[in-house]
Order: structure tokens, then sequence, then C-alpha cells
């Protein structure tokens, strides 16, 4: 693809966080941008700090497929068509399968899988026609499980074997798909999870370097752009997490998990505990968001 200058990308989940880093990144090389999240007012203000007429933002729910088709058809109206799909949204949860409320277990899945497969769907024709690039954000946690993460790991290895099928469907019409596969990023969502539980940040602390280390949004924002001018179809972030992919045989074999398991029976029963204690699996920004009232 080379440069994004005059590129139409359309990225969800793009009021905070990653989606907005990448979203900042790409308008400073001349893209043109569709922009949603639940979240109107985090977005009407990222609009406003862009302050152009290359920014549309439309306030939806990635589980709508007929709110997300809504904001591609605006997006196709407004600028003529969509390049690049940043499939972006997503939430975590906290507590074991034996702790997490079934409610929150739905929820993530819905908005982590459901939400990735209705975004492609919407902007899929335009992309097509336009011989475009579709990225899924996946995660390290496809490659390796976290204790207490079982619906976020399950969710991030669904949406990579979902970009590798669509991959090998879209190919021969001209569209390339990659997954992008971070460690953690300084993203609210860590954030949270460490303010809420602090065996959250006990275990991260705990694991072996350099799966203890945390990145800058400012680099996985980096990353991002520079897997969609590349259009590549593996985008990771930190570099070294693409050697965990390698590994990923051995990462569950009682050797890979050893590390990790010897951390389980001191650690999940007390983050278990502090779950109960919360009264929710999810952060209170999530909850808060769940009934959004789209403006």
């Amino acid at each position: 693809m080379g440069s994004v200058s005059g590129k139409v990308v359309f990225i969800t989940g793009g009021a905070a966080g990653v989606g907005a880093e990448v979203a900042r990144q790409l308008h400073a090389r001349g893209a043109r941008l569709v922009l949603t999240d639940v979240d109107a007012d985090a977005l009407a203000a990222l609009a406003g700090a862009l302050d152009d007429d290359r920014v549309l933002t439309v306030a939806a729910d990635v589980r709508d497929l007929g709110a997300m088709q809504a904001a591609a058809d605006r997006g196709v109206q407004r600028f003529g068509g969509i390049d690049v799909v940043v499939a972006n949204a997503g939430i975590a949860s906290y507590g074991s399968v034996q702790q997490v409320d079934p409610e929150a277990f739905k929820r993530l899945l819905d908005i982590n899988v459901l939400g990735v497969f209705h975004t492609v769907r919407a902007a899929l024709p335009s992309i097509i026609d336009r011989r475009g690039y579709v990225l899924i954000v996946s995660s390290l946690a496809a490659f390796t499980a976290a204790p207490g993460l079982a619906p976020y790991n399950a969710s991030k290895a669904a949406v990579e074997q979902f970009a590798n099928a669509l991959r090998l469907e879209v190919a021969y019409r001209g569209v390339d798909v990659g997954s992008a596969h971070m460690s953690w990023i300084d993203t609210a969502m860590v954030r949270d999870s460490k303010t809420d539980m602090s065996t959250f940040t006990e275990m991260i602390s705990r694991l072996p370097y350099p799966l203890s280390s945390t990145t800058s949004v400012e680099k996985c924002g980096a990353a991002f752009v520079e897997g969609i001018e590349g259009r590549r179809t593996r985008v990771y972030c930190p570099r070294w997490v693409g050697a965990l992919r390698w590994l990923r045989p051995v990462l569950s074999t009682r050797l890979g998990e050893a590390p990790v398991m010897r951390l389980v029976p001191d650690l999940l029963p007390r983050m278990d505990a502090e779950v109960a204690a919360l009264g929710r699996s999810t952060s209170s920004h999530v909850e808060s968001m769940d009934h959004p009232d789209p403006r």
C-alpha cells in the first residue's frame, strides 16, 4: 500500500487507546478516517482535536451488525469508499472460568469475536472494490494463555483464525489480511485491570521477562501504522512477540506452561476473591458503556 495519504481507514474502538492512537498517527500521514466507538463523548473529543474534514465519527456498537453497516455506508458516502479496515474494538474480563460472570463472558465474545465479523462484513464490499487491506486485532493471548483470562484468550485465538480464513477467501481479489499481536500495552484496559485487582499487577510482575514488560500506546500505534502501510500478514508489538508465534507448540506443553503454572495455586484464588469483592467481571468503564446512548 505504501503511503496512507488520501486512503480511507475505518477503525472500530477508535475513541481511545490503541484505536485512537492509530487514528492520530494515520491522520498525521494524510489518511481520511471513519472512527466508530460506543463512547460518543470520547469520539467527539478526538474529532475535535483532529479538527478537519478528513474525519467522520459514528457512535456505534460492534455487536450490532446493522449499526456497523450504517457506519460503513456513511464512510463510503462521505469519502467514496473504504481502503483499510482495522477491527480493533475489544474488552477484557476478570476471573477464572469458575468465577467469571457468564454474562460478562458472553459480552466479551459478542464484542471481541462477533464484533470483528460485523466490522469486516460491513466494510468488505468496499475493501474488495478498492483491493484494500484488513487488519484484525488479535493478541499475544492467541499464542499463550494466562490464568484468569480464559474468555479473552479464547476470543483472540478465534479472531486470529478468522483472519487466516478471510485471507484465503479474499487474496485472489487483491485484498490482504493481517492480524495484530501485542503483549501488555499501556491502555485504559490494562490500567483499569491493575486498579481493580492487585493480583493482576502481581501476575504481570511475576511473569518471566519479556512477558512482564509493558509497551506504550504510541509504540503500538506506530507498529500498526507500519503494518497497514506494508499490508503485512502479521503485526507484532513489541517485535519479540513474533518469536512466540513460532514457539506456540511448546508454550502449551507442560514445560512451556510450568512458569505460569507455579503461580496459579497462590495467585488465582486471591484473584477470584478480588473479583467476587468487586461484584463485576469487567472494568467499571466497560460496565458503564454496556448500554450506550449514541448521539
